[in-house]
């Protein structure tokens, strides 16, 4: 038996690995090989000697979790180099007579995941390697599976959120015995590519009614393939609408805590402070995306990507939604916030510097609002400016100088 890894037998835990297998009667030997390294893999498979290579266990694999949108060469090279470069050199190398060609990839290849498109596509690749193998009369078989729990598998390098992310799409992890007896298993079946994982269907269902899971999952979720939910974005959002202020944002906030606690696998919404920041909460970019999916979907908006960023805590975007869905400002809300700048332009000594540029501007906005379709000397950015942002840039200007 012939162990490889990039450390060889420097690698944790491989002495005390190699021992126990003498211990079974194996006769053991760990070497130091990166599976990248068609060369090193080539000098490792001619120095075997003794008995002839009868299976080969490819087992590497590598993470660099990031967006598609973010994907680079450079982040791909993380997955592709032991999963795509290594099972092509072992394919390309191995001695005939094999009567196992055997690839560990992963159940994101099979069923997607959110901040894995480059770690999909590699485990992808190596399944299709494995049917094309098959094809072509050889032995291949991927075994795409699910999350390891504990501390063995690539599982146990990965963040908090991201091991929720994994929980909450309706994986169940299974530990090392669980997933051997699997492997047993799927040595027995006839197909190149096979998926030992144990799934969570009310979980699927639940995220189903949520309106997002994977397509492979819409048979599982009951009554047959089908397109998400649309939108809610009648009568939910009108009843929402129609609330006193103070109800609407109450609401609001509820469920925006609602929706966190269950991206970030809280058992309610009890466990989110809306006052603390939503990042110190422990979530990241892309559960930052999850949780916005999930807000649009419910309240019918759309909503963009930087939401969370753009409205830091729970309150903060309760408020906004709580905004977006009152519609425009009325009439008496405009006059308010008119009688507010003119109180403040009281405050304004008659030599300051800004005065004059802020009258000249008001007069502006006024000669357009007049006659809207009379042109103007404004900027192009007043002229098309919004009432919040216009009050937002007099807010800039009547702000206390430090010069």
């Amino acid at each position: 038996l012939v162990l490889t890894g990039r450390r060889g037998p420097d690698a944790p835990g491989d002495a005390e690995l190699a021992a126990g297998l003498r211990g079974l009667g194996a006769d053991v030997r760990v070497e130091a090989c990166d599976v990248a390294d068609r060369a090193a893999i080539a000098d490792l498979l001619a120095g075997i000697g003794g008995p002839p290579l009868t299976a080969i266990f490819h087992a590497a694999g590598a993470l660099d979790d990031a967006l598609v949108t973010e994907l680079t060469p450079g982040r791909l090279e993380a997955p592709f180099r032991p999963k795509v470069d290594g099972s092509v050199h072992l394919h390309e190398l191995a001695p005939p007579g094999l009567s196992a060609f055997v690839l560990f990839t992963s159940a994101v290849g099979v069923f997607g995941q959110a901040g894995q498109g480059g770690y999909a596509a590699a485990n992808a690749f190596q399944d299709a390697l494995a049917a094309a193998r098959r094809a072509a009369g050889l032995p291949g078989l991927a075994l795409a599976w699910g999350t390891w729990a504990g501390a063995a598998g690539m599982a146990s390098r990965l963040a908090g959120a991201a091991v929720r992310r994994t929980a909450a799409s309706g994986l169940v992890p299974l530990d090392a015995a669980e997933n051997l007896a699997l492997l047993d298993r799927a040595l027995t079946v006839d197909r190149p590519v096979v998926v030992p994982v144990r799934l969570d269907l009310p979980r699927i269902r639940a995220r189903a009614a949520e309106g997002e899971i994977p397509p492979a999952f819409t048979v599982l979720a009951g009554g047959g393939p089908r397109r998400p939910a649309a939108p809610r974005t009648g009568d939910d959002a009108a009843r929402l609408a129609a609330l006193p202020a103070p109800e609407r944002e109450a609401l609001l906030l509820e469920q925006v805590r609602a929706h966190v606690a269950a991206v970030l696998g809280h058992d309610g919404p009890a466990a989110v402070d809306p006052a603390r920041g939503l990042v110190d909460l422990g979530l990241d970019s892309l559960s930052a995306i999850e949780l916005r999916n999930r807000i649009g979907f419910a309240t019918g908006l759309r909503l963009p990507a930087t939401l969370v960023f753009d409205h830091p805590t729970a309150a903060a975007i309760a408020a906004h939604l709580a905004a977006a869905l009152s519609g425009p400002p009325a009439a008496d809300t405009v006059e308010s916030e008119i009688a507010r700048l003119e109180e403040a332009f009281a405050g304004l000594a008659a030599d300051d510097r800004r005065r004059r540029g802020l009258a000249a501007r008001l007069r502006a906005l006024a000669a357009r609002w007049e006659d809207p379709g009379e042109p103007d000397d404004a900027p192009d950015s007043l002229g098309t400016a919004t009432a919040a942002e216009l009050f937002d840039i007099l807010d800039e200007e009547l702000a206390p100088q430090d010069d």
